[in-house]
């Protein structure tokens, strides 16, 4: 996954789930820049992802 398309996927309100941490909630992307995904997770609070490492899921808003 290049860079640029990081950006292009993970755009700040897009709604998100670590793949990994499911007990963490849905989160909704605060920033991104470059591969650092800021995300507020509803049970976890606020985390800086590598979208390099870690793949987001995201989530479709009405499906929730």
């Amino acid at each position: 996954m290049t860079e640029g398309s990081i950006e292009q996927t993970f755009v700040p309100g897009a709604f998100v789930r670590h793949p990994d941490r499911p007990d963490w909630g849905i989160g909704q992307v605060q920033s991104v820049i470059g591969h650092r995904i800021t995300v507020n997770f509803e049970n976890a609070g606020k985390h800086l992802i590598n979208g390099a490492v870690i793949r987001l899921v995201l989530v479709d808003e009405e499906a929730g």
